[in-house]
């Protein structure tokens, strides 16, 4: 099934920011926000496409592209890191008049959805981690490798095959999509700024410590792809498994950083009945 997506611009904290704001406004459940990850020419509409129709029957669904991607780039100098995008997604529920939201994070996404809920605790009920960051960890090959992107068809290629363990994702037509989203002036500069080498201390700047990650009180859920080569389950979701209080972990065969895309039926068949209980 396919959707149009359509965005609209909202002033968040003096930063205008592209949110898609869709679903059932009148739902007696919290929306969902959706936070996406860090890869080069993402966007919330590229990243949650494919889950979109489902996710908005029944409750209100919130998507934005995080500070720095997509239509909420400038170019201009700031400040990036996990203080930064989380300070602007609370300053967006602040905008939208959102109170309680349950949040779904991808990757990066992760760490700023439990990084939100170490913040504001009673502004988030339950969250799901895909493929998430968030744990102190040596930073991955395959991370290291995104991060460095520099534009170009063949490292954007390059980029998604890690991303994807389904080959037959790896289409002219998206590689040339993402590669073409990531020339824009205003992404392209941002990008630059984002993680520059040495490339550890980002994994640092979004790790929460030990003791924040103790005291996350909502449930968790952590779906993770068995063949992520970008963030690998066992550096991270293995690891957070030991540290959430009230955690589940579905790990996806045959399966890599893309869980909501690679296996989208599997995916929502176990994050439905938890954001539903």
């Amino acid at each position: 099934m396919t959707i149009a997506i359509e965005q609209y611009v909202v002033d968040v904290a003096g930063v205008a920011t592209a949110v898609i704001d869709t679903g059932d406004t009148g739902s007696a459940s919290p929306p969902v926000l959706l936070l996406h990850g860090s890869g080069p020419g993402v966007s919330a509409a590229a990243n949650w496409r494919p889950i979109l129709p489902a996710l908005r029957s029944g409750r209100r669904v919130i998507a934005p592209d995080q500070l720095g991607f997509g239509g909420t780039a400038t170019g201009e100098p700031r400040t990036f890191g996990r203080e930064a995008w989380t300070a602007h997604a609370l300053a967006l529920l602040d905008a939208l008049g959102v109170t309680e939201v349950d949040v779904i994070g991808n990757s990066m996404g992760g760490a700023i959805a439990l990084s939100l809920a170490a913040a504001r605790p009673a502004r988030v009920r339950r969250i799901v981690l895909m493929g998430t960051m968030g744990v102190a960890m040596p930073l991955p090959a395959g991370l290291d490798t995104v991060w460095g992107y520099s534009p170009g068809v063949e490292a954007m290629r390059e980029v998604i095959g890690l991303f994807a363990y389904d080959r037959g994702l790896i289409t002219d037509d998206l590689v040339r999509m993402r590669y073409e989203s990531s020339l824009d002036p205003a992404v392209a500069d941002s990008w630059a700024a984002m993680f520059p080498a040495p490339r550890q201390r980002w994994v640092d700047d979004l790790a929460l410590s030990g003791a924040e990650l103790t005291a996350v009180h909502q449930p968790v859920l952590m779906v993770h792809g068995r063949e992520d080569r970008v963030v690998p389950w066992r550096s991270s979701s293995e690891a957070l498994v030991d540290l959430l209080p009230d955690c589940r972990l579905h790990v996806i065969g045959g399966c890599g950083h893309w869980t909501m895309i690679e296996k989208t039926a599997e995916f929502l068949a176990v994050v439905d009945p938890f954001l539903s209980a």
